[in-house]
C-alpha cells in the first residue's frame, strides 16, 4: 500500500496547483508495529518538503512583484536573482529574492525587511534558546536534530552563540502590556546565590535573582550576575509594571539584610526600609537550637544550665516571631550567664566542643540583630494575616532559576558574560516573554491553567 501526499496551492483566481512531496509506502496488514503510521524520518522528512515547497511559492510570488522606489516613487524592476540559505525550525531552505533597480534613479533596493546577515528564522532562534536555557547546550543541539528537521546550527558551540544574541536582543524586544487593572499591594523579593566560577582568580559568581508578586497571583522572575553590564534595578522597575504597579500601589521588599541588596532596591524605586527575611533568621535559630540539645548534661550543674539554654533558645525565637526583637537581648544574656558551667568542656580530635560552638553562635546572632534591628517585625502578626514573610519563594526561585542549569544539577564553571546571558534567556523563558508560542509558566492563583485539546 502507498501513499503521495500532495501541497495543492489556490491562487487568487481559483487555480490550483498541485506539487508532490512525498510517497510513503507501508504493508497491507499490521503484523509488525513498528509500520504504523509515520516513523520519526518519514515526519521530519515530511516536514521538510512541505517547508520547501511553501518558501518556494512565496519567493516566487514576492518576485512577481514591482515596488515603488522609496526615494523617487518610480516603480523598479528586476535587476538580478541572488541565493539566500535560511535555517528554518524545518529545514534550511534556498531562497532564490530578486534585487530591484529603480528605472529613474538607478537606486538598487532589495525590496525586503529582513536584518542584515541574516541566516535563520526567528522562530528557530527562539526555540534554540529556550532549548538552550533549560538544558546544557550539547543536549539541547541534540534534541533539537532529532526532533525536528533542523540541520543547520546543530553544534553546541553555535547554539552558545545565538543563545547570546537572544539574551543581548531581550531588554529592547520585551514591551510587555500591563494588566488591565492595577495592582494595590505588590511584594518584592531580592536575595543571592552562588555558582561557581571559570574566571581567573575567582571560585564563585555572586548571582542576584528575585521575584515580584500579587495577590492575585500575578508574578515575574528576574535576575542578574553581579559586575555586569545588565541593569538589576531596570529589571525589578519592568517586572513591577508587569504585574499592574501604579502610583497607589503600597511596595514591601523582603532582603536577608545585605546593604548591596538595599542600594539595588532604592535604585528601582522601592523606598521603603525592607523587611528582614524569617527564613534567614530561623536557619540561625535552628542552628542555635541544634547545638544547645548537643552540650553535655554529666553532672546536675550542667543539665540544670542546658536546660536553660534550651528553653532560652526557644523562647528567643517565639520573641523575634512575635515582634518583640527589643526582649531578644534579655534571652541572650540569660545563656550568657549559665554558659560558665561547660567551661572546660572538651571536644574531639574532629570538632571543638559545642559550648564554643554555641558561644560563636551566639555571637554571631547578636551581633546580626543589632545591625537588623529596624528591619525585624512582628511575623506572627503576618503569617495570621495570609501575608509573605520571608524569602522562602525566593529560595525556591534559585533553585529552579539557577542551580538546576548552572550549579547544583551541572557540574560546570561559568564565565561572568555567559552565566549572567543565560540567565536572562531562563528569566524570559518562565515570564513567558520570549517570543511567541512559548506561555507563560506562572498561572495566577485564582485562573484555570489551558485546556488541552483532545485528540479526536
Amino acid at each position: 500500500m502507498a501513499w503521495i501526499v500532495k501541497l495543492v496551492s489556490i491562487g487568487a483566481a481559483g487555480d490550483e496547483r498541485s506539487t508532490e512531496v512525498m510517497r510513503i509506502a507501508r504493508p497491507d496488514d499490521l503484523t509488525d508495529l513498528a509500520t504504523l503510521g509515520l516513523t520519526l524520518a518519514e515526519g521530519k522528512q515530511l516536514l521538510a518538503g512541505v517547508q520547501q515547497e511553501l518558501v518556494a511559492a512565496q519567493a516566487r510570488r514576492h518576485a512577481a512583484r514591482r515596488p515603488a522606489c522609496r526615494r523617487c516613487s518610480t516603480t523598479c524592476r528586476v535587476k538580478d536573482y541572488r541565493q539566500h540559505a535560511i535555517a528554518t525550525l524545518f529545514g534550511q531552505v534556498a531562497v532564490r529574492l530578486p534585487r530591484y533597480c529603480c528605472v529613474g534613479c538607478g537606486v538598487t533596493e532589495a525590496g525586503l525587511g529582513w536584518p542584515s546577515h541574516i541566516r535563520s528564522t526567528p522562530e528557530l532562534d527562539r526555540l534554540r534558546a529556550q532549548f538552550a536555557a533549560l538544558m546544557p547546550y550539547r543536549t539541547a543541539a541534540e534534541v533539537l536534530g532529532q526532533v525536528f528537521p533542523v540541520d543547520a546550527g546543530a553544534d553546541p558551540e553555535t547554539l552558545r552563540r545565538h543563545t547570546f544574541k537572544i539574551a543581548e536582543a531581550l531588554p529592547a524586544q520585551v514591551t510587555m502590556k500591563p494588566p488591565p487593572t492595577g495592582a494595590e499591594a505588590i511584594v518584592v523579593t531580592l536575595d543571592s546565590t552562588f555558582i561557581r566560577s571559570c574566571e581567573a582568580g575567582e571560585r564563585q559568581l555572586e548571582v542576584r535573582i528575585g521575584n515580584v508578586e500579587t495577590a492575585s497571583g500575578r508574578r515575574q522572575v528576574f535576575g542578574a550576575v553581579a559586575k555586569t553590564d545588565t541593569d538589576l534595578a531596570g529589571l525589578i522597575r519592568r517586572s513591577l509594571d508587569a504585574v499592574g504597579r501604579t502610583e497607589g500601589t503600597v511596595l514591601t521588599a523582603f532582603t536577608d539584610g545585605c546593604p548591596g541588596l538595599r542600594r539595588i532596591l532604592l535604585d528601582a524605586g522601592v523606598e521603603g526600609l525592607p523587611i528582614l527575611d524569617w527564613f534567614h533568621v530561623a536557619m540561625r535559630l535552628q542552628h542555635l537550637t541544634q547545638i544547645a540539645g548537643g552540650l553535655l548534661s554529666d553532672g546536675p550543674e550542667r543539665a540544670a544550665a542546658k536546660a536553660v539554654i534550651v528553653e532560652e533558645v526557644e523562647r528567643l525565637r517565639w520573641r523575634l516571631w512575635n515582634g518583640k526583637a527589643k526582649d531578644a537581648k534579655v534571652s541572650i544574656d540569660r545563656i550568657r550567664a549559665v554558659m560558665h558551667h561547660f567551661r572546660g568542656e572538651p571536644g574531639s580530635r574532629r570538632s571543638i566542643a559545642p559550648s564554643r560552638k554555641l558561644w560563636t553562635a551566639l555571637q554571631a546572632l547578636d551581633g546580626y540583630l543589632v545591625g537588623q534591628s529596624e528591619r525585624l517585625v512582628d511575623y506572627g502578626e503576618r503569617h495570621r494575616a495570609g501575608l509573605r514573610v520571608g524569602t522562602a519563594l525566593t529560595e525556591g526561585t534559585a533553585n529552579f532559576l539557577v542551580n538546576r542549569r548552572m550549579a547544583k544539577s551541572q557540574q560546570m564553571r561559568w564565565s561572568r558574560r555567559g552565566a549572567d546571558r543565560l540567565l536572562q534567556v531562563r528569566c524570559a523563558v518562565y515570564n513567558g516573554t520570549l517570543g511567541t508560542g512559548f506561555g507563560q509558566r506562572f498561572y495566577a492563583a485564582n485562573d484555570a491553567l489551558p485546556k488541552v485539546a483532545a485528540a479526536a
